[in-house]
């Protein structure tokens, strides 16, 4: 059954039309605005349950001309990223009230988190390119508000910076990707579909050959992997989640464990089913268990709670990523359930570290222990939720470790990778010790000795309770029943992105197998060496002090000051406060952009170009010629300044000839503004001044490029005319006379159909026209009705003024009662 577009729609603007009426619901209720975006994230969460079991694309025509629309894919993949995100989402909002009691700029708070929501639905259920790299963005733009809340706090500010720098940068990456695959997309589902990509989806094998043939699987491969790894906080670019951490905690529970950084993850699977193949085993497998085994390392080197579990949702990004990265079916099974095991776990482990922190006034791992005693329901919940996320059984997260195992077997048995086949599974094992290690370590703070510094302990209100123990509440569900989960959403999510999908059964294994020897080995081990977790703590942090570069931050903060430093001395080279440079450096700009581009779109070419003038535009075109070279021997400024209109008034003329008299009228009109104005002003600049000869070579070069620029953008865009009316043209002529009333197409235009620009161009003329007026009123005296006293302008640093008044050679003209302004070399 196809979905409906209706309910679709509503699902995602919904959040969006929340976040504009924040201000006002602020008004009316104050702190209890948390709960109005508890009612509108359960009301989204309503809406696109009533889709279950619903598959299809549906369309809002958007761009028409450009065959863009938002096109919405409902299936089981996007359903549960989607209902994750609003279920998640209904729960931070009731325990936001609660935690940010006091705070302040909760308006912006709110919308941000709303339209964060709203931002992370439509990723989910996007179908267009387009939409879906505008809805990726957005989450960005949210989580740098949410990241900076904290205003006034440095640290906030830094991280805020870092993850708009991190996860932006990397959705240029995606944007080129998008924009390659829509044009190998193009040929193989037609261009109207071109940013379809559930259309590219339903011809992955077509899509896959395209890609190879043109060359272009590898750089679309490269580009998405970046985009995804980005923003799922993949190594080496990891390093923006845990400094996010300085966010508010329900932001930490929503965005960086639940949602946001699941983007990428989701994306990947999105795509999997076109682009798997050897190429996406070495990169996406070894990616993901670098990231899970690094991360989980720094996750026992962390110091605070909240900084542990932001290097734990890291790690087990990297294991949903390494799973997707697998081709076999058990690849998609471990990416599939994980990401829904994951957001239960870890969103509640967010939430406890929120309650700790909250009630004992610190965040530090050393000055907590025993909080079972102040906070017994809290140390349930999170008994519950650490054990899953280490992977013990019988608990969720235990399911989808396993799968991960079995994935990383059968790529070492059915995949001709080498060394990796065995590097996999040892790694996959590895790196899964230390997520039984630091997931003790949380669970450890509510047992053992309460420290005798640690204050009093307050029990937390119900609101903060509610949504974790929800959350553990459903992830102990499916612990006991797993299949129950795979039944209602996950096998669905399966069949969206795995190649040979089947049905999928999870339960406790009964029988041996490398699986389960795996399981056992890091189960055990994690065990046995917790007792000298102190050890490890110390001395895995003991290693980015000796050695400065391993650590990610120092080579951000590295690569940040060096650009900052540069951009800086650049822009006082560029920014000197001189007309010339700020000409110079603008034109050369636009002649490079402009002929590059000609190049690149191949648009210069050897063409014969043919010439069809009469004799009279060939005598005017011919004065336009000679008027030019008379401008470079001019005598004084004023010849030079009149023989230049000249020009003007030759292409005036040249209008006239060819049929245009409103445009030869208002180039008559512009140019005797732009020559009165000259006039005006020309007694400012001496008479005569000395040019270093380097700047006149400058000059010239300049000049020549311009020309020629200007030469060739002629050239090609008359030589780009359609060989027949276009569209527009063709409702331009049909409707002159009946909706403009006019018989001349070219003033029906300017001033109906483009009525707008036309009062544009009004305004610049009614400018110059007051401009001039004002000089000419304040000609010769300063605002204050005395003498004007100016500085030099066209100085370089260090260089002094041929014109300067303090000179003894002061050029001959040069007005002594006005500073002698060299604004000549301007």
């Amino acid at each position: 059954m196809s979905p409906d577009l209706a309910i679709v729609v509503a699902a995602v603007a919904l959040p969006f039309i929340a976040a504009a009426l924040t201000p006002l619901f602020f008004r009316v209720l104050g702190e209890g605005t948390g709960f109005v975006g508890s009612l509108v994230a359960l009301s989204s969460f309503g809406l696109l349950a009533s889709q279950y079991g619903d598959e299809g694309t549906v369309a809002l025509e958007w761009i028409p001309s450009l065959d863009i629309a938002l096109r919405f894919h409902v299936d089981g993949w996007a359903l549960l990223f989607a209902l994750l995100a609003c279920g998640i989402g209904t729960l931070i909002f009731t325990y936001s009230p609660a935690y940010m009691h006091g705070e302040s700029g909760l308006v912006r708070f709110y919308a941000a988190l709303l339209a964060f929501m709203g931002s992370i639905v439509g990723v989910a259920l996007a179908a267009d390119l387009i939409a879906i790299f505008l809805f990726w963005e957005l989450t960005s733009l949210c989580s740098f508000v949410l990241i900076g809340h904290y205003t006034a706090d440095d640290s906030s500010q830094y991280a805020a910076r870092m993850a708009m720098l991190i996860t932006v940068g990397g959705g240029l990456f995606l944007l080129v990707g998008l924009l390659l695959l829509s044009i190998v997309a193009g040929d193989v589902v037609g261009p109207a579909s071109a940013f379809d990509l559930a259309a590219m989806l339903e011809q992955p094998d077509a899509m896959a050959a395209a890609l190879r043939d043109r060359g272009l699987f590898l750089p679309v491969l490269g580009l998405l992997a970046i985009g995804a790894g980005t923003k799922s906080a993949q190594v080496p670019l990891h390093f923006w989640l845990p400094n996010a951490m300085a966010a508010p905690t329900p932001v930490s529970a929503f965005l960086h464990s639940a949602t946001m950084v699941k983007v990428g993850v989701y994306f990947i699977g999105r795509v999997r089913p076109m682009l798997v193949g050897e190429e996406w085993l070495f990169l996406f497998a070894t990616l993901g268990l670098t990231t899970m085994t690094v991360c989980a390392i720094m996750a026992v080197a962390a110091t605070d709670i909240k900084e542990l579990l932001a290097y734990s949702t890291a790690s087990h990004l990297g294991l949903m990523v390494a799973g997707f990265g697998f081709t076999s079916v058990y690849g998609a099974e471990t990416g599939v359930f994980h990401l829904l095991n994951h957001a239960l776990f870890k969103a509640a482990l967010f939430l406890v570290a929120g309650i700790v922190a909250h009630e004992a006034g610190t965040r530090e791992i050393e000055q907590l222990g025993g909080l079972r005693r102040d906070l017994p329901v809290t140390a349930a919940i999170t008994a519950v939720v650490a054990l899953s996320m280490a992977g013990i059984p019988p608990f969720n997260g235990f399911y989808s470790k396993e799968l991960l195992f079995e994935a990383a077997v059968e790529a070492s048995h059915h995949h001709d990778i080498g060394l990796l086949g065995w590097l996999y599974p040892a790694v996959a094992v590895f790196g899964s010790i230390f997520t039984v290690l630091y997931s003790l370590k949380f669970l450890s703070l509510f047992f053992g000795d309460r420290p005798d510094d640690l204050g009093h302990v307050h029990r937390p209100p119900v609101t903060l309770l509610i949504p974790p123990a929800v959350l553990a509440l459903l992830a102990a569900v499916v612990s006991v029943d797993p299949e129950l989960a795979v039944d209602i959403i996950v096998q669905s999510g399966l069949e969206a992105t795995a190649v040979d999908p089947h049905e999928m059964h999870v339960d406790i294994p009964m029988s041996y197998s490398p699986a389960v020897g795996m399981s056992a080995v890091t189960i055990g081990v994690g065990l046995l060496a917790f007792p000298a977790y102190g050890r490890l703590h110390d001395g895995i942090r003991a290693i980015p002090r000796a050695v400065p570069p391993i650590g990610a931050n120092w080579w951000y903060d590295t690569i940040v000051d060096g650009l900052s430093d540069e951009g800086r001395a650049f822009a006082e080279y560029v920014h000197n406060g001189l007309l010339r440079t700020y000409a110079t450096w603008t034109l050369a700009a636009t002649c490079t952009l402009a002929l590059a581009g000609f190049v690149a779109a191949g648009a210069i070419a050897p063409t014969e170009f043919g010439l069809e003038v009469t004799l009279a535009i060939g005598l005017v075109l011919l004065v336009a010629v000679i008027g030019g070279l008379a401008v470079v021997v001019s005598e004084s400024h004023i010849a030079g300044v009149l023989t230049l209109s000249i020009l003007g008034f030759m292409v005036a003329i040249f209008y006239i000839l060819a049929s245009a008299p409103d445009l030869a009228l208002t180039q008559l009109v512009v140019e005797t503004l732009v020559l009165v104005i000259f006039l005006l002003v020309i007694e400012e600049i001496p008479e005569s001044y000395e040019v270093e000869v380097g700047r006149s070579v400058r000059d010239a070069v300049l000049s020549v490029a311009v020309g020629a620029t200007a030469f060739v953008t002629v050239l090609v865009t008359t030589s780009a005319r359609p060989d027949g009316p276009t569209d527009i043209a063709r409702y331009y002529a049909e409707q002159a006379v009946p909706e403009g009333g006019g018989t001349n197409i070219v003033n029906v235009t300017l001033v109906d159909f483009r009525g707008f620009d036309t009062l544009g161009e009004l305004a610049v003329v009614a400018l110059a026209s007051i401009s001039i007026l004002t000089l000419i009123v304040m000609r010769g005296r300063g605002e204050d009705g005395r003498a004007a006293d100016r500085d030099d302008t066209d100085a370089t640093p260090g260089e002094e003024s041929p014109a300067d008044d303090s000179r003894s050679d002061e050029p001959t003209g040069a007005r002594s009662d006005s500073g002698t302004a060299g604004g000549g070399d301007q």
